[in-house]
């Protein structure tokens, strides 16, 4: 039994921001049009725009402003733009007709320069919710998507901890992780009874701060 499907990203971030112990996890997220981009690349330099329903890192563009400069990344290839009308053009060809949505961007830990996040997965299995683990996916040279699909590397949650923070950290990260994911797991079925997979996509930025970038109800 899969359980309920929801594949609205907007819809579980906002039922998440209402609460909040959990909206200190969250980026700021907005819905996508040109002004909530212009505002939130000089609030924060550095965003990311993912499609509204979509998976395995399809689609997701980061877009920054530095000196005066935009830019943005697709897969491996960046394009730069002197101004900001030229580059939403061009960045109209490359989102397509799609439903977007724009988070603050996270320059997270990394190793070697490639950044890494975390997958946590939780099942409901005889009415009851067990964590399945807590795994690190490295993102590839050169792409700052870690999907796997993409080329992302797995190793264990603890590994990529100890390797892109200290190992001081990795109990205690583990453990804030776990509450983050009870306690968010509780709001989502009390919103949308009847899922019974949930996949928590986690990041950790350079000072340590948990980060919930996505919450999946068909996690891969």
């Amino acid at each position: 039994m899969e359980g309920r499907q929801l594949a609205s990203k907007w819809l579980k971030t906002e039922a998440l921001l209402g609460h909040s112990q959990v909206a200190d996890h969250i980026p700021a997220t907005r819905v996508y049009n040109t002004s909530n981009l212009h505002q939130m690349l000089n609030q924060y330099g550095f965003v990311v725009i993912k499609p509204v329903v979509g998976g395995g890192g399809t689609g997701v563009i980061k877009v920054t402003l530095e000196d005066g400069n935009y830019a943005y990344t697709y897969m491996s290839k960046t394009r730069s733009f002197t101004g900001f009308d030229a580059m939403v053009r061009s960045l109209s060809t490359v989102k397509k007709k799609r439903r977007y949505i724009i988070q603050r961007g996270i320059r997270l830990a990394s190793i070697s320069g490639r950044p890494i996040d975390y997958r946590v997965k939780f099942v409901k299995t005889r009415g009851r919710w067990i964590c399945r683990g807590v795994v690190g996916r490295l993102a590839r040279h050169g792409l700052f998507v870690t999907n796997l699909c993409r080329g992302g590397t797995q190793l264990s949650g603890a590994d990529g901890i100890r390797r892109s923070l200290s190992g001081r950290m990795v109990r205690s990260k583990k453990r804030e992780m776990m509450h983050i994911s009870r306690m968010c797991t509780r709001i989502l079925e009390g919103k949308y009874p009847g899922i019974s997979q949930l996949g928590y996509d986690y990041g950790i930025d350079k000072s340590g701060h948990i980060w919930i970038f996505e919450v999946n109800t068909r996690p891969q």
